[in-house]
């Protein structure tokens, strides 16, 4: 049984870098490898990181209303905080804009919780299933190694063509490429749909960072 929990680190580029880089293996290979002088031992760490971070040390950046007032120095050294390989590990980065005054005391109109809550339980249950199908242990997409991807993720030629030229054309890592995949793959299913189309690729590449890793 898959035991996941959820990590949320607010103003992440706010933690020292050693601990940000510290999350690069738990991230990658669901364990922490703790060795010390008189050995090693290996835990588990199967978890979603939640992670929240403003656009510049002062906040304003890209906003309509406030002007920013950080130096380029200030904005380098903020970016720099986070490194390549630990943006690569994210799958998901969504920019949010600020809320207009108006709209806050408005009643939301968007899809019901409870809606979007029975779409990822059936996604998971259609996940489990596949997996249990083909005989591999694991719940969910993001446990899938890249031998799975060849045998459980089939492409047509036309998504599998619009994948390689999106990823060329980004310049994405091996890494990001195939978790693109898995992300489609989510998607599919949240649409309850066999296959991945095209544009399931097309909104998992959306999720990339708009910066170059």
């Amino acid at each position: 049984m898959t035991i996941c929990e959820t990590t949320i680190l607010d103003e992440f580029p706010e933690f020292e870098k050693r601990v940000i880089e510290s999350l690069r293996q738990p991230l990658e290979d669901n364990i922490v490898s703790i060795s010390r002088a008189k050995g090693s031992a290996i835990f588990p760490s199967n978890f979603i990181l939640v992670a929240a971070m403003n656009p510049c040390p002062c906040g304003n950046a890209g906003s309509k209303k406030k002007a920013c007032i950080c130096k380029p120095s200030d904005l380098d050294r903020y970016k720099r905080k986070l490194s390549g390989p630990i943006i690569d590990r994210i799958d998901i980065w969504v920019s949010v804009g600020n809320v207009d005054y108006k709209k806050l005391g408005e009643e939301g109109t968007g899809e019901h919780s409870e809606k979007i809550k029975a779409r990822v339980i059936g996604a998971r249950v259609r996940q489990k299933e596949r997996f249990k199908k083909l005989g591999r242990d694991i719940a969910t997409n993001s446990e899938m190694n890249v031998k799975d991807l060849s045998t459980m993720v089939k492409l047509k030629k036309e998504v599998r063509d619009l994948l390689d030229d999106s990823a060329e054309h980004l310049g994405l890592s091996a890494r990001a490429y195939h978790r693109v995949i898995k992300i489609a793959r989510t998607i599919a299913d949240l649409e309850n749909s066999p296959e991945v189309e095209s544009n399931h690729i097309l909104e998992a590449i959306q999720y990339r960072p708009k910066v170059n890793a």
